[in-house]
């Protein structure tokens, strides 16, 4: 019972992660801090990277693996967007690892949604087939288009 409300509270705080994490997109599309927003998908894209070593496991697996990796680049998107307040290259470095944070939670999102939704587990029972890698494909590319179009176009008040 624990840990079925335990995984309800870190799926939330995930699918409000990756929520924000696209409303923080289009604001570095648009040229807007949207400092609100910003804050809510730092803050939940953490939890959502740290509530994901609290599950019962008895060895070191790829997810965490890529909590740790997702904690790396948080820990520079939050030091380049507070601390260094994106100037110089900081900005880049910032939109860049804000971006792979995303990418993160949405690449899990992906497998998730291929392991616990029946048409698609179906498709990829063993999460190597065709499809699944088609799809993280897809998910990766338009991840890497929109890191490219958001480093040229964020740009920080002077």
């Amino acid at each position: 019972m624990i840990l079925t409300a335990y995984t309800i509270l870190h799926v939330a705080i995930s699918l409000v992660a990756i929520a924000a994490g696209f409303v923080v997109v289009k604001g570095l599309l648009t040229a807007n801090r949207l400092d609100g927003w910003t804050r809510l998908f730092l803050i939940t894209t953490i939890l959502t990277s740290v509530t994901g070593f609290g599950f019962p496991v008895d060895h070191f697996m790829p997810s965490h693996a890529l909590g740790i990796l997702s904690l790396l680049a948080l820990g520079v998107a939050v030091y380049a967007r507070y601390p260094c307040q994106m100037a110089g290259g900081w900005r880049a470095t910032y939109v860049i690892s804000a971006i792979i944070s995303l990418y993160f939670n949405v690449f899990v999102l992906v497998v998730q949604s291929f392991l616990k939704i029946p048409p698609l587990h179906a498709l990829a029972p063993e999460g190597t087939e065709p499809p699944f890698a088609i799809a993280q494909g897809i998910v990766l590319v338009v991840f890497i288009v929109l890191g490219v179009l958001a480093t040229k176009r964020f740009r920080v008040a002077r």
